[in-house]
């Protein structure tokens, strides 16, 4: 019985996890080859470079999401909770308060914190927008509709976030795994059509187009990161299901059904290269547009959770470490200790939220903004995540230095090519990270002074002692009840002692 009860939870928080975890990279077809190919890239269509591109899509999933993120971070646990802050406190208990690294590594933390939270903006905007301009596509006179119906999705979202992330989750997963189910099925139709589009699985192709093209494909990169946005948010969701169910969830489900989707837009780009303008909403003809429509808004509403759940996990760890004041958290679940509510940051980042959807206004402005931030985590998780395997899980130190090497590549390549797109939108995520470092240095700046303060008026431990000795206090005899709890309590416990000794005299 014990083990069926196992099974059902894991089956249980597995669908959850889907539902909240894998919202936002599952939803990053929608836009990716699109942007890819956006003609201000100028990045020629042809087999050759669709191949690379998709295989630089398939080896970055490997690679970053499978590799990196869910075999290796996931296990970087501080006390069953996950996120860049977590992962900060960490690095910080592997090398010691006395190492010279200790502050160097702080920064660090809190930089990735910063910029997460900002790409906690850019990405409910970007994927509901995006969703949404599927009506573009087959009625462009909806066009000035995108907004205003974007922005009701999104405080339609925040509004129900009190219910807590289990609740939510039960009715996403199921949502989600249809939407999982449908890529799965348009990038099979699509590879049959063009069954050429499997030697994408072909790591050269990638290397190719790298070499054949460089300047533009460095460009492109910017492009092909949008395929692996929602990694970070991942590692950050653990604390509200545990690494085994976002596994699972990844292996057998997220990950076949991505790959599929992309080879599938691929082939269709090969067969029908005007459908460039919109590869996703394209891959089964006009007919689909309307059902696709529907089902895209919601799993895009369902990938705006990822990042909105892996901020209330981020605040709570920032609040332990003493870098974000006090706020009421709310723990929405009975099982599962991650699973929180802070009302706080749920209204703060909506008004973030409103204000890029009515700025930017469409998914093509936002993507310059998006990426930048979430390539700036990463590359801060690589260099965070050495000093843990290094120093706290004892790893050997060539290993450490081999794999973190390999990673760092990577994710300095995608975060370069992303830093291009400074001017044109990336300024956005950087700028609120900006703001949310400086308020949490200060934070902890003053909590230090305050601290220093406290501890330069107090009474030294050993004069204390020793005043003890030479005139003790006044000690009665007898048991004494301090109220130092609530008055509604202390009443009770006033009125239950008090019966308690008229009964004991009576007697």
């Amino acid at each position: 019985m014990a083990h069926e009860h196992t099974k059902s939870s894991l089956s249980a928080l597995t669908l959850a996890a889907i539902g909240i975890v894998y919202g936002d990279i599952g939803t990053s077809p929608l836009y990716t080859m699109q942007e890819v190919f956006d003609p201000k890239h100028g990045l020629v269509l042809n087999q050759g470079n669709i191949l690379g591109i998709v295989s630089l899509i398939l080896w970055g999933l490997i690679f970053i999401v499978s590799l990196k993120y869910v075999s290796l971070v996931l296990r970087a646990s501080n006390r069953g909770e996950g996120g860049i802050m977590a992962l900060t406190a960490l690095t910080l208990e592997s090398v010691g308060r006395e190492s010279k690294l200790f502050f160097p590594l702080v920064m660090l933390g809190i930089i990735g914190a910063s910029l997460f939270y900002g790409d906690g903006v850019v990405t409910p905007a970007m994927t509901v927008l995006a969703a949404i301009e599927g009506i573009k596509v087959a009625t462009p006179a909806l066009q000035s509709f995108v907004v205003p119906i974007t922005l009701i999705i999104l405080v339609g979202l925040y509004a129900v976030q009190s219910h807590g992330t289990a609740k939510i989750g039960k009715l996403f997963g199921p949502v989600m795994v249809l939407w999982f189910v449908v890529l799965a099925a348009m990038g099979l139709y699509n590879i049959v059509r063009a069954p050429a589009v499997l030697e994408a699985f072909n790591p050269l192709y990638a290397l190719n187009f790298l070499l054949e093209h460089r300047w533009a494909a460095f460009i492109a990169l910017g492009a092909v990161v949008l395929a692996f946005t929602g990694s970070e948010a991942l590692y950050a969701d653990m604390g509200h299901f545990g690494p085994k169910p976002i596994r699972t969830a990844w292996f057998m489900i997220v990950f076949p059904a991505l790959a599929l989707n992309y080879l599938g837009q691929g082939a269709l780009l090969m067969v029908e290269p005007d459908a460039v303008s919109n590869p996703f909403f394209n891959q089964l003809g006009d007919w689909s547009i309307y059902p696709l429509v529907v089902l895209s808004t919601l799993a895009a509403v369902i990938a705006s959770q990822a990042t909105i759940s892996g901020a209330f996990s981020m605040t709570k760890q920032a609040i332990s470490l003493g870098f974000l004041p006090r706020m009421k958290i709310i723990h929405t679940s009975s099982k599962e200790i991650g699973q929180i509510y802070i009302p706080v940051v749920n209204w703060m980042q909506l008004a973030a939220v409103v204000g890029a959807v009515i700025g930017f206004g469409s998914a093509g402005n936002l993507a310059s903004a998006y990426g930048i931030a979430n390539t700036g985590t990463m590359l801060v998780t690589s260099i965070l995540t050495f000093f843990v395997i290094r120093f706290g899980w004892k790893y050997n130190l060539a290993l450490c230095i081999a794999a973190t090497s390999f990673f760092l590549f990577i994710d300095l390549s995608l975060f370069s090519s992303n830093a291009m797109k400074f001017f044109s939108g990336g300024w956005f995520p950087i700028a609120l990270g900006a703001a949310i470092c400086t308020v949490m240095l200060t934070w902890k700046r003053g909590r230090t002074l305050v601290f220093d303060n406290l501890k330069k008026h107090a009474i030294p431990l050993e004069e204390f002692l020793e005043s003890l000795f030479v005139s003790p206090p006044i000690r009665v005899s007898g048991t004494a009840v301090s109220c130092v709890v609530r008055p509604m309590v202390c009443r009770m416990l006033c009125c239950t002692t008090s019966r308690i000794t008229r009964f004991c005299m009576s007697a």
